[in-house]
């Protein structure tokens, strides 16, 4: 089976269903028009996971790329030759890798799972999951097969992680700051949290810039960051405040923060190990945390005046809010509009919507992804 391209009209009508879905959600608050920020309508994805396939065919053993379809209680097997939704990379790569490792007995045997990991930069990151242990054997072999094809490899197996060059790509995000075009360079993790969507990230990147540059004209202070991962959005807001303070829990997404502020040469980025409700207890001097003082951050120095929150999708528990409603400004990206509307029911209390806006990060799917730029009334 191929996923054959999508017309413009597959694209729209199902663009058309989620503005109607959030126009009609939102309208208690009376937001300001919607912005719509498209997505390429094929071929947008820069990441992709497939199940390995072991069959027979003509008297032969092969083995395909599958995805699994629900019939009823059962799942049907569905072959995959190509992926309308994965980046062109993809599509280009994937018969090419499949028919090399069809071609070594070593290679193919066991092989469970291969997984994708792309960037608009051109650098291409595939993992290979076993079911078996990996030897340096197919570490050589692998090893040949990433230099043939020019991309890094990792073997994975149960308790096993086989890295031969980096377990990282390099993505290239260009944003508008100020008017003029400006490259920030990010880590992307094996197995991390990124955008999938590069394109669509980008216009996130510019809208929640054109906010930033809105309020700093007017008033140019610190930015709080809450659950910032590899620095998305903290590398280019950093241009519109005098400092940032940016928080995450998660240790591999902090060194990849830490990596891309090093690597831009950012140096008004402060980066603590946090989570939301312990930045709350910090904030409020409920609690002192040795890791704050390891990296040397006073959080009474800084002289916020906005703050940015992209949340999971379970969205910003009640004490967090409570601290979010003493800013002037919060720019909220979310990937859940059910929990942005519970969390704007109690934010709407002190705090107007100035902009509203749908990203349509996830084509072909029910999520949606939005932004609010909400201004203390």
């Amino acid at each position: 089976m191929t996923h054959t391209a999508f017309t413009h009209d597959d694209y729209h009508a199902q663009l058309s269903a989620k503005i109607d879905r959030i126009s009609t959600q939102f309208a208690p608050f009376n937001p300001p028009a919607l912005e719509v920020y498209e997505s390429p309508i094929s071929h947008f994805r820069q990441r992709a996971e497939f199940r390995i396939w072991h069959t027979e065919r003509d008297g032969a053993d092969d083995m395909f790329y599958a995805m699994f379809e629900r019939d009823g209680k059962s799942k049907k097997v569905i072959e995959i030759t190509d992926f309308a939704i994965a980046s062109r990379a993809i599509n280009e790569l994937m018969p090419v890798l499949l028919n090399e490792l069809k071609q070594n007995s070593l290679l193919k045997d066991k092989l469970f799972q291969i997984d994708f990991l792309n960037t608009l930069h051109g650098q291409m990151l595939v993992t290979l999951i076993y079911h078996k242990k990996l030897d340096e054997n197919w570490q050589a072999l692998a090893n040949s097969l990433a230099d043939k094809l020019s991309i890094k490899l990792i073997g994975r197996s149960r308790g096993q992680k086989l890295v031969l060059d980096d377990d990282f790509v390099i993505e290239k995000m260009s944003v508008d700051i100020k008017g003029q075009s400006q490259d920030f360079y990010y880590q992307q993790i094996e197995g991390g949290f990124s955008q999938p969507n590069a394109y669509v990230c980008r216009h996130m990147l510019n809208f929640a810039c054109d906010v930033a540059d809105n309020i700093s004209q007017h008033d140019k202070k610190d930015l709080l960051e809450l659950y910032c991962g590899n620095g998305n959005f903290t590398l280019p807001l950093s241009r519109y405040f005098n400092q940032v303070l940016a928080t995450e829990m998660a240790k591999s997404s902090v060194n990849s923060a830490k990596w891309a502020i090093d690597y831009n040469n950012i140096s008004n980025i402060a980066i603590a190990r946090l989570s939301a409700q312990e930045f709350s207890q910090a904030h409020n001097g409920e609690r002192e945390f040795r890791r704050l003082a390891e990296s040397d951050i006073d959080i009474k120095s800084y002289d916020f005046n906005t703050v940015f929150v992209d949340p999971p999708r379970a969205g910003i528990d009640d004490e967090t809010l409570k601290i979010l409603a003493n800013f002037d400004n919060i720019i909220y990206i979310s990937c859940n509009p059910d929990t942005l509307f519970e969390n704007l029911q109690f934010l709407n209390h002190t705090h107007e919507i100035k902009r509203f806006a749908l990203f349509d990060q996830f084509p072909y799917t029910h999520h949606i992804e939005s932004g609010v730029w909400l201004s203390k009334k």
